[in-house]
């Protein structure tokens, strides 16, 4: 006699493509598109072509549909909506064995509005389930020249307000997949401007420049192009605010990183 262990194990052995099959099926339908309020569909049912029906998912997620009336389908992959007919024809005796098919001819349900610092802003469907944020950065065309590398995301989750900040370098290193979040209908993602810092004075490029993370007094002024002849070390000068606001003039090591805003001036050597 087998022990129950392995008598399981040769049950699932035996009936191993159809329990793969099983597990598949069911990964695609968690990450099925979601039917939701304002999306166009069309229903057809095959060789019944007067029960082809093309119209709009109202805002309590119902359709109006011949024989049946009112059926909700908001909420439901288009798979469940198409069993939700289906059975509705079948039990009431109005299609023997109905085939219904249930397209997505417009989605504008699920949106997230993509705003800030990306290529293309706007709003963009949620195509799938689970669709991340790295996702819908895509969608916009990616993260402009002058945006920065923290994201944030608001919306709503369970009722609640939501905010997060999401270090989009991170998402990208080994185990970092679990902050690539999950987007949901009525997020918004703003991608700020990348921080700044200002120079001018005695250097090559003065102006504008974007603030690396970690970037110091010295990759600043290599980033500008390095002193002029007439530049000096001893004459550099970080304006930088404080946390009231009011601006401080400090004097910063060549290795000391430097913070957004912060206004470098190099003086001109009197010698």
């Amino acid at each position: 006699m087998l022990a129950a262990g392995t008598a399981t194990a040769l049950a699932l052995a035996a009936a191993g493509p159809v329990w793969a099959q099983a597990q598949t099926t069911a990964s695609a339908a968690s990450t099925e598109y979601r039917l939701g309020a304002g999306d166009i569909v069309r229903i057809s049912v095959y060789q019944n072509p007067d029960l082809t029906l093309e119209t709009r998912v109202s805002e309590s997620g119902v359709v109006s549909y011949p024989l049946l009336g009112s059926i909700k389908i908001g909420g439901l992959a288009p798979a469940q909506a198409e069993k939700v007919i289906s059975d509705g024809l079948k039990n009431g005796n109005f299609v023997k064995q109905p085939q219904v098919t249930v397209l997505v001819i417009q989605v504008r349900g699920n949106q997230v509005s993509v705003l800030g610092q990306v290529n293309r802003p706007g709003r963009f469907p949620i195509e799938v389930a689970e669709m991340r944020l790295s996702d819908m950065l895509a969608n916009a065309g990616g993260i402009a020249g002058a945006g920065a590398e923290v994201v944030t995301v608001v919306g709503t989750r369970n009722g609640q307000p939501f905010r997060a900040e999401v270090d989009l370098p991170k998402v990208f290193t080994s185990g970092g997949r679990g902050d690539d979040l999950i987007v949901q209908n009525g997020d918004v993602i703003w991608v700020d401007r990348a921080p700044m810092v200002y120079i001018y004075g005695e250097v090559q490029r003065p102006g504008p420049m974007r603030l690396e993370r970690g970037m110091t007094l010295m990759q600043t002024l290599a980033t500008g192009g390095g002193l002029t002849q007439r530049g000096t070390e001893k004459g550099i000068r970080v304006h930088r605010k404080d946390a009231s606001g009011k601006v401080q003039v400090v004097q910063l090591a060549m290795d000391e990183s430097l913070r957004d805003g912060d206004v470098v001036y190099v003086k001109e050597s009197l010698f």
